[in-house]
């Protein structure tokens, strides 16, 4: 598709806006099955363990298997789509997704248990990044940060619908067919996408004078990008983010059925409404760091300031929660402290795009990815040692709660004084190595 030129100095790229909102329906629901995929593990936790008597540390560390290659695939592949179109890239992850499931559905044991989360999570490593470069191909930099809530709000309706879904399910039938479900759901979504996908238009296009200037113009040492104040903020803000987040999808359930006394199909409800609830925060508090950029406030204000409040926020939430009685009140600040340091993941993503030059954004976005996620490799195991350590299972859990929400107020308060995306895209240009990518940046990157 060509460029259509402009009154200004920068093309505009001529874009479908029904095929655009298209693709984001589609990888709406691509997140919705990825979060499905990580939380029934969650869902299925108390039948797991009792089908093949694991203890509590044995289950955290099957939770925490999913990440052990997640970061390193999200890393790869993002090398890769920077060289291969994200349609396909996209593809072939969902049909991994969709694969992986079918073993657990005959006879499992602990090896076969663990060897299948870690292929999903070797499949799922790259979603989000990779929806995310797929998305921004067809939204210009003003107006990623509605779209990418959408996509990144997928995970928690997915949830939402998933858990009383799959805990029926599981009741009616038994965990192995929650799994079979999964897979057959995922093959549709393939097939849906074979048909309906595509390659968004813009592109190098839609920056001349960038690519005119020649290739050196357009990249910046992955070292200076990865160490400058932004990406480093981010990956801490991330990185506890998702501490918090594995957590839940890994335990949340099981600590409303064993902490609160819930019946499980009670429990699956209360957890897909709480995903549900914590996952609108994200779009609202997007739509009010689009806002504020459009009354002329920076971006280290209206996202960096913005994001790392939420994360402070988050683990101020979290703590408070944890030393309350069971109750709504314990609910809602358990939505505020796991919801709020999800806005993270949306806004985190936008500013490293911000700063990253075009043929370099797919592997930042993963890298970026990659370290947060590390966060997950953590905590659904320090949670099982802290569950089965406790003097009950109910001040384990809360024991696991508090050090969650320490972890998020460390992290936001670092995260506030390190991330300036302004700062550093003027640096990289100072340093003669973005050439016009302080001026293209805030056109499309």
């Amino acid at each position: 598709m060509k460029p259509a030129v402009s009154s200004g100095s920068v093309p505009s790229v001529a874009v479908s806006p029904g095929k655009a909102w298209l693709i984001v329906v589609l990888l709406f629901f691509f997140m919705f099955i990825n979060f499905a995929d990580k939380v029934v593990i969650g869902l299925a936790a108390i039948p797991i363990m009792d089908e093949l008597k694991l203890a509590p540390d044995q289950f955290g560390f099957v939770g925490s298997s999913f990440f052990i290659l997640f970061a390193a695939s999200a890393i790869l592949v993002g090398f890769v789509v920077n060289r291969f179109p994200a349609r396909w890239v996209l593809l072939v992850m969902a049909t991994v997704w969709a694969l992986t499931q079918f073993p657990m559905v005959g006879t499992v044991g602990f090896a076969t248990l663990v060897a299948c989360r870690v292929a999903l999570g070797a499949g799922e490593g790259p979603a989000y990044p990779v929806a995310l470069h797929a998305v921004y191909k067809w939204f210009p930099n003003e107006r990623r940060a509605l779209p990418s809530s959408i996509i990144a709000i997928g995970s928690s309706v997915g949830i939402l619908f998933a858990a009383p879904g799959l805990t029926w399910v599981i009741k009616h039938y038994d965990w192995h067919m929650a799994f079979a479900v999964l897979g057959v759901v995922g093959l549709i979504w393939v097939l849906a996408w074979l048909l309906l996908g595509a390659e968004g238009p813009i592109g190098d296009a839609e920056h001349p004078a960038a690519a005119a200037a020649g290739d050196r113009a357009q990249r910046v040492p992955y070292l200076r990008l990865l160490s400058s104040g932004t990406m480093l903020g981010c990956f801490i803000a991330g990185f506890v983010a998702y501490w918090g987040l594995a957590m839940m999808l890994v335990w949340g359930n099981a600590f409303l059925i064993q902490a609160q006394h819930r019946d499980p199909q009670d429990a699956a409800w209360v957890t897909g409404v709480l995903w549900t609830c914590g996952g609108l925060i994200v779009p609202t508090f997007s739509y009010i760091s689009q806002a504020m950029l459009h009354r002329g406030g920076t971006s280290r204000k209206c996202r960096g300031w913005l994001t790392s409040g939420c994360v402070i926020a988050g683990g101020a939430g979290i703590v408070i929660m944890s030393l309350l009685p069971p109750g709504p009140l314990q609910l809602v600040f358990l939505v505020i402290g796991f919801g709020l340091p999800s806005v993270i993941f949306s806004l985190g993503p936008t500013m490293a795009g911000e700063i990253t030059p075009l043929r370099q954004r797919g592997a930042v976005l993963a890298i970026n990815t990659a370290v947060s996620t590390l966060g997950g490799l953590v905590s659904p195991a320090v949670m099982g040692k802290l569950v089965q350590a406790g003097p009950t299972i109910e001040l384990g859990y809360r024991n696991g709660f508090v050090l969650a929400g320490i972890v998020s107020l460390v992290g936001g308060v670092i995260a506030l004084v390190l991330i300036n995306p302004e700062a550093d895209r003027a640096r990289f240009a100072a340093a003669g190595k973005a050439g016009p990518l302080a001026a293209a940046a805030a056109g499309s990157d």
